[in-house]
């Protein structure tokens, strides 16, 4: 059963999925998450605390997503080709997943104002996190990468080289990148066959396979 944070972030993005979000009424969404609003006020103290819990949500979930794929026992070169058509695909439908990884947001999504310097902390410890800071575009990126780095390394032979391990983060980021161009500008063709042309040779040069972990 989800808690009353999850029901009412999961009620607001319902909501904005049929109006802008300066037509999102916060007493809309308490009612429709079955909780009062004074409950929704504690959990994120304003409108736009509600907004930053939003993408603070999405990133977040993006970011499992991500480490779930890199868990899995394929090939390096695989795992990669994963998370490049999972991120396009995640960015394509969720608009505002695509404004965190794209930094471009259009009218009808809540932009994530920060929150103001010497404002009462949170209650909850979730909403204190969002209302930290939220990731940037490069942020993200530069996440994925680094996740990437470090399960394709797990189990890796222990004569790595740092040229090898520079490299491989290169190609991780390549990878990351090359989907956020799809998610810009998309084009018929899906984007396996091209990050697989552009990583694959240098990522299984140095990273173990399925094999070898």
């Amino acid at each position: 059963m989800p808690t009353a944070r999850e029901s009412l972030l999961n009620a607001a993005l319902t909501a904005l999925a049929q109006l802008p979000w300066s037509g999102v009424r916060m007493v809309d969404v308490a009612s429709a998450a079955g909780v009062s609003r004074q409950t929704l006020y504690n959990e994120f103290g304003s409108k736009d605390g509600l907004a930053r819990g939003l993408a603070r949500r999405e990133a977040d979930t993006y970011l499992h997503g991500v480490e779930r794929l890199l868990a899995e026992r394929t090939g390096a070169t695989d795992r990669l080709v994963s998370v490049a058509e999972w991120t396009v695909g995640e960015a394509r439908a969720k608009p505002l997943l695509r404004a965190l990884l794209t930094g471009c947001w259009s009218e009808r999504l809540p932009v994530p104002r920060p929150a103001r310097r010497g404002a009462l902390l949170s209650k909850a410890p979730a909403q204190r996190r969002a209302d930290a800071g939220l990731p940037s575009p490069a942020d993200l990126v530069a996440a994925v990468r680094d996740r990437s780095v470090a399960a394709l390394e797990k189990g890796s032979h222990p004569g790595r080289t740092r040229e090898e391990s520079a490299e491989l983060a290169h190609r991780s980021e390549l990878a990351v990148r090359l989907a956020l161009s799809y998610v810009i500008a998309p084009v018929g063709e899906g984007i396996g066959p091209l990050v697989r042309a552009a990583v694959g040779g240098a990522v299984s040069a140095t990273s173990p396979t399925a094999a070898d972990q």
